[in-house]
């Protein structure tokens, strides 16, 4: 007996809660029928956008009832990642009194919303929109919410590897990441991922990275690039496939938004020749500005088979080639693309390479003293490379170059600065000021701890003017030793050259002995110059030529003024 009631109670309560469903169903889908007869919403905008492109979304809605719609409150949901006009979110609400108050029937309004789309080619992006209202006369409110899709139809971005198709395992390698914008609109934050295969070792990076795998691009306006060089080498079995990838992208709260995404297949072969280079000599050389090179390039072959018909190609890379200079006794200079050709007819090593034999090319050129120096970035680390290619194997090598460090002293009577004193021509025990001058120009890299020395002679002393005045603290003089020290620092690249020159000058006393009666006096010793190259981490050196009274630098005076009387 109480076995059947409990199963009538089941059987009632199934029943009741299947009518609520029921009812509760039929409600809503009055609700959403009501809401979709009586107010048409849509949004407008454009099916295809291109990244960056500015896209206006216009959302339209119609009371397309008898009754008034009050109090409307409308929510757009912009596409994920756009670029908002600053203060604006990607879900934006908006009330009714900024919507116009209530909507009467027949009334259409639009409202606009503007945004710049972020994504991969061929991506959709999807804006939404939400309007409530409450009908009068009643309590209830009522929901209208309609989507449109946007698809990314091209991402002007240039993004690409500069990186061979084979490398030989665990050899060191440089490839490159190229990216270039051609967007209408300034891109910011943006960042390169790069994610290498199993087996790669990083080394190092130009521009420096976040643990050899993250770099910081920062700002890119329109037609401008850049270049990433990565160095490492490659472990795996001959024949393996590696492959590397990387992507473009911006960081928008903490998150890495992909722009571009490329990948590159990278073969691990055998090599067939082994090439090493000396440039005067030494595997690894630095040059100075004005230079001649003597390049020597060896090759090795490396097979089984011996080699023939062989040709070797130099490309010649870098502002700093005095092309004209080039001299080759057994190869052809190519002007179109700077490239040394050196072909088998000229050359009998390169006409048949037994097994395991080398052969040598060799060339000359020289190096410019100057080259175009129109920003100090485009001055800074200063090199030059150089690309040989034989029998499908390519090695590159690149040349630091030293900056070039240079000292001019001068010597005035006449002058604007301090206005000097004394007799013309300078007379035995009686005293003459003079100004002295000295001028520093610094080229192509960072140079630190740069000094400039001379000696002043026994009967010469410092008057203790000094210009400009906040040189003084760089300025010493060492009474027992009577050198002159001027510590400059550090000297950024292009100092003096497209920066302002920097410059000192102090005055000096001259009180001649009879033993320099009939002669010019000595005022200053020859002045030299110091410091270490950044880049190459070599010593550079310059000198300016002694000053005596007969003052080449000073119009006013003759030859015949400087003679002691």
């Amino acid at each position: 007996m109480e076995k059947k009631y409990m199963k009538r109670k089941i059987t009632f309560f199934i029943i009741f809660l299947a009518i609520i469903l029921g009812i509760a169903g039929y409600w809503y889908s009055q609700k959403n029928l009501y809401s979709k007869e009586i107010l048409k919403l849509e949004i407008i905008g454009p099916e295809k956008a291109d990244l960056g492109q500015e896209v206006e979304y216009i959302v339209k809605y119609k009371n397309n009832g008898n009754v008034r719609l009050q109090e409307p409150r409308l929510i757009f949901e912009y596409p994920s990642h756009s670029l908002l006009e600053e203060g604006d979110t990607l879900r934006k609400e908006i009330r009714s009194q900024e919507l116009g108050g209530d909507i009467y029937p027949g009334e259409e309004r639009t409202i606009k919303f503007k945004a710049r789309l972020l994504g991969k080619e061929g991506e959709a992006k999807v804006a939404k929109v939400w309007l409530s209202f409450r009908p009068k006369n009643l309590n209830a409110r009522y929901e209208r919410t309609t989507t449109f899709t946007t698809e990314i139809k091209k991402v002007p971005l240039t993004f690409r590897f500069d990186l061979p198709s084979k490398i030989e395992p665990e050899k060191e390698f440089d490839f490159r990441i190229n990216y270039f914008s051609n967007v209408d609109f300034p891109l910011t934050d943006l960042g390169i991922r790069v994610e290498y295969p199993s087996g790669f070792e990083f080394k190092s990076a130009d521009p420096s990275s976040i643990e050899g795998k993250e770099w910081e691009i920062g700002l890119l306006n329109k037609t401008q690039g850049g270049r990433i060089k990565i160095t490492g080498l490659l472990k795996g079995k001959i024949g393996e496939e590696k492959i590397f990838k990387a992507q473009l992208g911006i960081w928008q709260n903490n998150e890495f938004v992909v722009l571009k995404e490329i990948y590159k297949g990278v073969s691990v072969v055998e090599p067939d020749i082994y090439i090493v280079q000396q440039i005067n000599g030494s595997p690894q050389y630095i040059a100075n500005p004005g230079e001649l090179l003597h390049y020597e390039i060896f090759f090795r072959n490396l097979n089984q088979e011996p080699l023939e018909n062989l040709f070797l190609v130099v490309k010649l890379k870098g502002e700093a080639f005095d092309l004209n200079s080039t001299k080759t006794l057994t190869g052809d200079f190519r002007s179109g693309d700077n490239s040394i050709v050196f072909d088998w007819r000229k050359n009998p090593s390169l006409q048949f390479l037994a097994p395991q034999e080398e052969g040598k090319v060799e060339f000359w050129i020289e190096l410019k003293k100057e080259w175009n120096l129109s920003d100090i970035e485009k001055a800074k680390n200063a090199l030059v490379r150089d690309e040989v290619s034989i029998s499908g194997v390519r090695e590159e090598f690149e040349t630091k170059i030293n900056s070039k460090l240079e000292i001019v002293q001068k010597g005035y009577f006449q002058d604007e600065v301090f206005g000097n004193s004394g007799s013309i021509p300078p007379k035995v025990g009686e005293s003459t000021t003079y100004t002295i001058m000295w001028q520093v120009k610094n080229y192509f890299n960072n140079v630190k701890n740069v000094k400039a020395k001379a000696v002043l002679p026994h009967n010469v002393e410092l008057t203790g003017k000094i210009f400009p005045e906040d040189q003084a603290q760089k300025f010493t003089f060492d009474s027992q030793s009577r050198e002159i020290i001027w510590d400059l620092g550090n000297l950024e690249a292009g100092t003096g050259v497209i920066t302002p020159l920097p410059n000192i000058a102090f005055q000096i006393s001259l009180t001649p002995s009879l033993n320099q009666k009939g002669e010019p006096a000595l005022l200053i010793s020859e002045v030299k110059i110091q410091g270490e190259d950044e880049w190459t981490e070599q010593i550079l050196n310059s000198s300016s030529s002694a000053i005596n009274t007969t003052l080449p630098d000073d119009p006013t005076i003759s030859e015949e003024m400087g003679i002691v009387k």
